[in-house]
This record gives structure tokens, C-alpha cells and sequence, in this order.
């Protein structure tokens, strides 16, 4: 059996076959390799499940769309922003969409990733931790909660 290399493609002999759209991992690959230093940074704070034992994921696809980092356990999506996403409408239309895949969404400025990463990765944990249960919107960050059905159920 030919090997897998991740983005649905076999070496020809053997189809191989993957869940993935064709051509996914090789842009999320290219994505993780142009991210920004806000974005290594977290990363740093977030791999190998160092805040709170929690996993995460770079580049996570949804549907047309990519995350800058996911926890797929608690089905948040974790974005770092420049100003240019500031009253971004693309940024409202994916969120529109992640949410109605059942996905919360916490943005977060690149400049406080670079000098309160503490307060960030707090932030984050609140968001896992079920201490955010409800939209929050500030000047420093942007929470959409997303209820999922079981979260209500003891």
C-alpha cells in the first residue's frame, strides 16, 4: 500500500484516500510556514497541550475557511488579528459560518499576543474552561459563543 502523504495524494500505484479536500494540508502547511510572529508565539504557548492540557491544532480547516488554532475537544476557534481585521465583513461572514458548524470564536489582537501573552493564554482558558458563556465584545478582544447542545445537558 502506498503511503500516505496527507493531502489525499497516492504515488499513483494506489489511490489512497482521505476525508480531506485535495490540496488542504498543502495550504495549511504553507499558512503555518508564512504565519506571523504573534501567531509563533501562541504556538509556542499552545503545542503539546501545555495550557491546560488542552489540544490544539494550526491551521485548522472548516469548510472553505482556516483557523489560526483550534481546539477541536471544546470546538473553540482561537484567531490573531492585525488592525486590518478590524470591522473586517469577511471576518463577520466566517465566523457566520464557523458558528453554524458549531464552533465559539475568540479573536485576539496581535499586539497583545506580543506583550500580555499571560492575559491571552488566560483568556483562552476561560473560553475552555466554560468561564465565557456569552458574546463578549471589547476593545482588546471578540468572543462568539456558540452553545452546543450537549454542553447544557448534567
Amino acid at each position: 500500500m502506498a503511503p500516505r502523504s496527507g493531502d489525499g495524494v497516492g504515488d499513483g500505484a494506489h489511490e489512497t484516500r482521505s476525508r480531506r479536500k485535495m490540496g488542504t494540508t498543502q495550504r495549511a502547511r504553507t499558512l503555518r510556514q508564512g504565519g506571523n510572529q504573534a501567531e509563533a508565539l501562541l504556538w509556542l504557548e499552545l503545542k503539546a497541550r501545555k495550557l491546560g492540557g488542552y489540544r490544539f491544532t494550526r491551521q485548522f480547516s472548516i469548510g472553505p475557511f482556516f483557523t489560526d488554532f483550534a481546539c477541536r475537544e471544546k470546538w473553540l476557534v482561537v484567531e490573531i488579528d492585525g488592525h486590518q481585521h478590524a470591522g473586517s465583513s469577511y471576518d463577520r461572514r466566517r465566523d457566520d459560518f464557523m458558528r453554524a458548524q458549531g464552533h465559539s470564536i475568540l479573536r485576539l489582537w496581535n499586539h497583545d499576543v506580543l506583550n500580555h501573552r499571560t492575559s491571552v493564554c488566560e483568556t483562552i482558558l476561560a473560553a475552555l474552561d466554560g468561564r465565557l458563556a456569552e458574546n463578549v465584545a471589547a476593545a482588546d478582544l471578540r468572543f462568539v459563543f456558540t452553545p452546543r447542545p450537549f454542553d447544557s445537558i448534567s
